[in-house]
C-alpha cells in the first residue's frame, strides 16, 4: 500500500506541479486524488509507473483550478480511448454537488459529443455528502466538509486494511474534523510555509497553514506520521530539510514532507 505524490505544491508553483496524489493497495487498486491544473498529470501518472489506463476511481476535493482542471485531461484521454476499445472498465468520480455541477458543465463545453456520450454511461459523476461512507477502491471511506471559508471543500478518510489515511484538504483545520482526523495513522495537511517565513509569503491572508500549525495539529490529533503538501517553491531545493525541522519541534511523530513524484509506503508503524 502507498501513496504517490503526483505533485505537491500550491497553485501559483512552477518548480513542481499542483498538489494531486494517488493512493494505492495491494492488489493493484488506485485512488486519484485531484489532478492539478493541467495535463501534466498524465505524464507524472507515467512517472509512478501508473498509467490513466489504471484510475478508475477520482475523488475531486473542490472547485479551485488547480485540482479541478486536471481531470478534465483525465475524462478526454479515457473517454476518447473508451470509444477506441482501450479502456477496459467504468471510470467513477466522486465529489460534493458543486464540484460535480461544474465538471458536467465543462465537460460540455470543452469536449467532443463523442467523449462526452460516455458520461452517465461508463464514466460516472458520484456526489457525496458531508459525513457520508462510501467504500472506494474496496476501502469504506468517510467525506467530510472542512468547512472551508473559501470555496466548498471535501476532505476524506479511508481505512486502508486497518492503516487510518487521512486528508485534510488545503485549508487549515476546523474543529468539526476531529473524528475523522483524529488517531490516523496518516494525516495528509497543507503547509503553505515555514511559520518564519510567514511575513514573506502570507499564509493567514490566504487561508493556509504554517508547517507549525500543521505540525500542532498532528501532535493534538495524536496522529503517527504527518504528511506535508500543498507549498509554496521558492526553496524546492531544501524544502524537505527546511520543512521536517520545522515540524520535528512541535510533533513527535513522524515527518514527512515529499517531493514530487515520491512515494509514501502506508504501513502501521511509523516510516524509517
Amino acid at each position: 500500500m502507498k501513496i504517490a505524490m503526483l505533485g505537491t505544491g500550491n497553485a501559483l508553483v512552477t518548480k513542481c506541479y499542483n498538489t494531486c496524489f494517488v493512493i494505492s493497495d495491494d492488489e493493484g487498486r488506485h485512488l486519484l486524488v485531484d489532478a492539478g491544473g493541467g495535463n501534466q498529470v498524465l505524464a507524472n501518472l507515467e512517472k509512478v509507473n501508473l498509467s490513466w489506463k489504471d484510475i478508475h476511481t477520482i475523488f475531486v476535493t473542490h472547485k479551485h483550478i488547480d485540482h479541478i482542471l486536471g481531470i478534465i485531461w483525465m475524462i478526454r484521454i479515457i473517454a476518447q480511448n473508451m470509444k477506441k476499445g482501450a479502456y477496459a472498465g467504468d471510470l467513477e468520480i466522486y465529489a460534493h454537488d458543486e464540484v460535480i455541477k461544474i465538471l458536467d458543465e465543462m465537460t460540455s463545453l470543452l469536449l467532443q459529443k463523442s467523449q462526452t456520450d460516455y458520461i452517465g454511461r461508463r464514466i460516472f459523476f458520484k456526489e457525496v455528502k458531508d459525513g457520508d461512507e462510501r467504500f472506494l477502491i474496496g476501502k469504506k471511506t468517510t467525506f467530510f466538509d472542512i468547512h472551508s471559508t473559501k470555496a466548498k471543500q471535501f476532505g476524506f478518510s479511508i481505512d486502508m486494511n486497518g492503516v487510518k489515511v487521512t486528508c485534510l484538504g488545503d485549508e487549515p483545520y476546523q474543529e468539526e474534523e476531529r473524528k475523522y482526523a483524529e488517531n490516523s495513522d496518516y494525516l495528509m495537511s497543507e503547509a503553505f510555509c515555514l511559520y518564519e517565513e510567514r511575513d514573506m509569503f502570507h499564509p493567514y491572508e490566504k487561508n493556509h497553514s504554517t508547517v507549525k500549525d500543521a505540525a500542532e495539529l498532528a501532535e493534538k490529533l495524536n496522529v503517527k506520521n504527518l504528511i506535508l503538501y500543498h507549498t509554496e517553491d521558492k526553496n524546492i531545493k531544501n524544502r524537505k530539510d527546511l520543512y521536517t525541522q520545522e515540524a520535528k519541534k512541535y510533533f513527535k511523530g513522524n515527518v514527512i514532507v515529499p517531493n514530487d513524484l515520491e512515494e509514501i509506503s502506508l504501513c502501521p508503524e511509523e516510516d524509517s
